[in-house]
């Protein structure tokens, strides 16, 4: 079994930045993407960025050139650094893990979820 904690969400004023984090633990024999999703009231789940294993990244075209995805394998935490925030930013933030587990089965993650309200 595979756990993910996210932190670092808040409430930052439009131009702020936020740095949020998604650390991986359990079961884990290795991570393929590591993937940032967010939801706004009433909208559906939208992916924003992806970063895979070898450190290619994908950004939504909403988050380029404002959003930073990496990674550091050897904690199993992926970080979203969030800068020129604007208030279409608000919305709830989750990570996503893709692996296998230490005995083989392959898992596909999910983390509880971290608030990022951006005021205007």
């Amino acid at each position: 079994q595979v756990q993910l904690v996210e932190s670092g969400g808040g409430l930052v004023q439009a131009g702020g930045s936020l740095r949020l984090s998604c650390a991986a633990s359990g079961s884990i024999f290795s991570i393929n993407a590591m993937d940032w999703y967010h939801q706004a009231p009433g909208k559906q789940r939208e992916l924003v960025s992806v970063i895979t294993s070898g450190g290619s990244t994908y950004y939504a075209d909403s988050v380029k050139g404002r959003f930073t995805i990496s990674r550091d394998n050897a904690k199993n935490t992926v970080y979203l650094q969030m800068n020129s925030l604007k208030p279409e930013d608000t919305a709830v933030y989750y990570c996503n893990v893709k692996g296998r587990g230490s005995t083989g089965f392959v898992y596909d993650a999910w983390g509880q979820g971290t608030q990022v309200t951006v005021s205007s």
